[in-house]
């Protein structure tokens, strides 16, 4: 699953690629709850590694399930 975070007053997003096994309705739980509480998103990536962004920094999440990893060669 690919999620994607934009940032307030910036052009730049945060992109995440969760292990392909994750539940939708879990992450969007799970966000949601973290952007309620005012402090820290964090998701773990696929490959463990672990992403923190100021819920008030954040300006939209984007979630894709149908991103399962990473495509390989030419996108056509």
């Amino acid at each position: 699953m690919h999620v994607r975070i934009g940032i307030i007053q910036s052009q730049k997003e945060i992109e995440v690629e969760l292990d392909p096994s994750s539940n939708v309705r879990s992450v969007k739980k799970e966000i949601n709850s973290d952007l309620a509480s005012g402090k820290v998103l964090w998701l773990t990536d696929s490959k463990g590694r672990e992403v923190g962004v100021l819920a008030a920094s954040v300006a939209y999440v984007e979630l894709d399930p149908s991103v399962s990893g990473r495509a390989i060669g030419f996108g056509g």
